[in-house]
């Protein structure tokens, strides 16, 4: 029998088998000693192969993943963590206060995703609670973005805003809906299906940063077709499969540089002839984002260490 995982609580897995039913379902045994590198053998989004032993579902194997969001265990420093996988798209929520949403995160999201060549949207939320200092901030970093050429939205869960937009995009699609606490991700969710009622809190006054209210990744079926597959709260997101030299490659504004450097193997740091950063210097790559590539470049080296 095969199935989709739609939520993973570490020993027990709710699984759609086939004919639509939902099951309850273990590890079987020889899974779970492979010589894995991950927190979580099985992740939501798994397409599983199933078997019965008495009155017991056992998941016996993992199809192969189309791809899958990866990150370092915040737990674990030498081991992995996937998010999801099998997924169509990516819907990264970001606030610019309540918490604030660091450019260094967007970008780690988006080399990640880039790296499976899964789509991202990226989601301005809370448009009911912005300063004229976050509008502000906001339009920077949509003008970068979209720049760059990613497709960028603005929601209000509050007052529906961009909600019928955001409906059309996830259509029909398998979503993922991601970025820290407190962003409103579930508040969001609820708005695209009033059906779900996820729980929901208030962002912590004292620290403005997000409460977890999602503990377990879950994926729900959508009424206007489609799944979306709501995530815990990420604090941080450490690149967890790359090499140093694969890292450029997925900031998709400096290919075109990077393929007219003096040197095939550049690291765009203070080679000769470097295309990237001349970029840079003329304002044609943003400042930011090769910042955020340096610092990506660090954290690389830094994991060495573990």
């Amino acid at each position: 029998m095969k199935g989709i995982v739609l939520k993973s609580t570490g020993k027990f897995y709710k699984v759609k088998l086939e004919n639509e039913s939902v099951i309850e379902a273990q590890l079987k045994g020889k899974i779970r000693l492979l010589d894995l590198d991950v927190t979580n053998p099985v992740a939501v989004g798994d397409v599983v192969l199933l078997e019965k032993s008495d009155k017991t579902w056992m998941i016996s194997k993992i199809e192969d993943r189309k791809n899958y969001i990866i990150r370092i265990s915040p737990k674990k420093k030498f081991l992995n963590q996937i998010i999801a996988s099998n997924i169509d798209q990516a819907v990264l929520v970001i606030t610019l206060s309540k918490p604030r949403t660091s450019t260094g995160f967007i970008d780690r999201f988006l080399l990640t995703a880039e790296s499976y060549h899964i789509n991202t949207i990226i989601v301005f939320n809370k448009q009911d609670d912005l300063s004229n200092k976050d509008q502000t901030k906001q339009n920077e970093l949509a003008d970068l973005y979209q720049g760059i050429g990613y497709e960028v939205l603005f929601t209000s869960a509050i007052k529906k805003q961009g909600v019928e937009e955001l409906k059309q995009k996830m259509k029909e699609k398998t979503t993922l809906l991601s970025g820290h606490s407190g962003v409103g991700k579930s508040t969001l969710t609820n708005a695209v299906d009033s059906t779900l009622n996820l729980k929901t809190k208030e962002v912590s006054k004292k620290f403005s940063k997000g409460v977890h209210t999602t503990t377990h990744a879950e994926m729900f079926s959508l009424p206007f077709g489609g799944n979306v597959i709501d995530v815990p709260g990420i604090k941080e997101f450490g690149i967890a499969h790359l090499d140093k030299y694969e890292v450029a490659d997925y900031f998709i504004e400096f290919q075109a540089k990077a393929a007219n450097c003096k040197f095939s193997d550049c690291l765009h740091i203070n080679e000769p002839k470097c295309k990237v950063k001349e970029a840079v210097d003329e304002g044609e790559i943003h400042v930011e984002r090769y910042l955020n590539y340096l610092n990506i470049l660090d954290s690389l080296e830094e994991q060495k260490e573990y």
